[in-house]
């Protein structure tokens, strides 16, 4: 596996030298302050690459940017309304002016509206250590009480609507509104700006687009995207749903095995890949984690490994991220899966027998709590969970 870590930009509180002094090989990042639907023209692209290939004395940082997280995909080609069409053609010229820049590897997603959903982003841990929570219930009162969806009441058990309508009781001013910015922080670039008007009307704009349509569009855009990518060498893996199931009311078509091989033969082309998410899908108790890795692995571009425990084998519940060797996937198991699927792609001469990889997530521990730093992405959380797939990878390839 090629390590790599997440960087936000200049603005990330985790700086290039933090990443050089963790022992990362390369950097997955993204023009976040591109508007989605834009193209990502060749001088942003190039300050970028720039930006990381220095420390902060100026020395060579001798790092480069391999894979791009995320080229994204606007609400307009999820619903095919308004300037989709132009903005697959936006995409595909991104995609054209990345692979002139060398980078090969492109992550993206298809959630509707939300990037990914925590009701707390900083849930303490016995050990002091913090933590993102997802909690089905908070999230009902959210959708419920909050937000005031209409309808949301029947998306919830009787006894789950019953405990949010408590605890939403039980919440001040404050709490109310924390929980608000927590589930709306996953919306793109939107943690700051957006209202819950906001994301009513996103959600109106999607009251059309039911299941099957969703699937449709997406393989609308495959169709366009994936022969393209093909052609160019490239790779594109769509990131699962995070977490793997249905949230205000809409559709969720990238939580299973069964997603990804539907989606996988749309457009059977090798280009046309998967980020395997083990915490994303891991939240899922119905997810087998080494099995996909064993059964899909052919088409695995880029891995995200974190983890995380579920409060229940329910398909929607609670959850939490957990150290990396903590949660219940796992871990080894899907490590050693990667190791064989490695071992066959070099077995076939394949130029990606190396599969990309990041310690996804991780918990603040010591200096990162009060750092400031983007949810889920501290410096020293993610260094101790990257130092223990290091050590699960220098095990099981030991003799090899």
């Amino acid at each position: 596996m090629r390590q790599t870590w997440r960087w936000f930009g200049p603005k990330d509180r985790v700086s290039i030298d933090d990443m050089l002094q963790a022992g990362v090989q390369g950097v997955v990042s993204a023009l976040h302050h591109v508007p989605t639907g834009a193209v990502w023209t060749p001088e942003e692209i190039a300050r970028r690459q720039d930006d990381l290939a220095r420390m902060t004395d100026g020395s060579p940082s001798g790092l480069a940017w391999e894979v791009v997280e995320s080229l994204p995909v606007s609400e307009a080609i999820k619903t095919q309304t308004g300037d989709w069409r132009a903005h697959i053609q936006n995409w595909i010229t991104s995609m054209r002016h990345l692979k002139a820049a060398g980078i090969d590897v492109i992550c993206y997603n298809f959630m509707p509206v939300l990037d990914w959903t925590r009701t707390d982003l900083a849930w303490r841990r016995p050990t002091g250590a913090r933590c993102m929570r997802f909690d089905f219930t908070d999230f009902a009162a959210f959708d419920i009480h909050i937000l005031q969806r209409k309808g949301a009441a029947e998306d919830f058990p009787e006894e789950v609507r019953d405990e949010a309508a408590r605890r939403f009781a039980a919440m001040d001013n404050a709490a109310r509104e924390a929980l608000a910015g927590n589930v709306v922080f996953g919306l793109p670039g939107a943690a700051e700006s957006f209202t819950l008007q906001d994301v009513r009307d996103l959600l109106d704009s999607y009251a059309p687009v039911t299941d099957a349509v969703l699937r449709r569009n997406f393989h609308a855009f495959l169709e366009e995207v994936a022969p393209v990518a093909q052609d160019l060498g490239m790779r594109l893996c769509c990131h699962p749903d995070d977490p793997p199931f249905g949230l205000l009311g809409l559709s969720r078509i990238m939580s299973t095995e069964a997603d990804y091989a539907e989606r996988m033969a749309a457009v059977d082309l090798p280009a046309n890949g998967i980020t395997l998410c083990s915490g994303s899908l891991g939240a899922r108790p119905d997810n087998d984690l080494p099995g996909m890795m064993d059964r899909l692995g052919d088409r695995v571009h880029f891995l995200h490994l974190r983890n995380v425990r579920r409060d229940s084998d329910a398909i929607r519940g609670s959850f939490f991220e957990d150290e990396h060797l903590g949660g219940q996937t796992d871990m080894v198991a899907l490590v050693a899966a990667v190791l064989r699927e490695e071992a066959r792609r070099r077995a076939a001469g394949r130029a990606d027998a190396t599969i990309p990889m990041r310690p996804d997530h991780g918990q603040d521990i010591l200096d990162d709590i009060g750092r400031g730093g983007q949810p889920g992405y501290p410096a020293i959380g993610r260094l101790k969970g990257l130092a223990e797939l290091r050590g699960v990878e220098a095990a099981l390839s030991h003799g090899a």
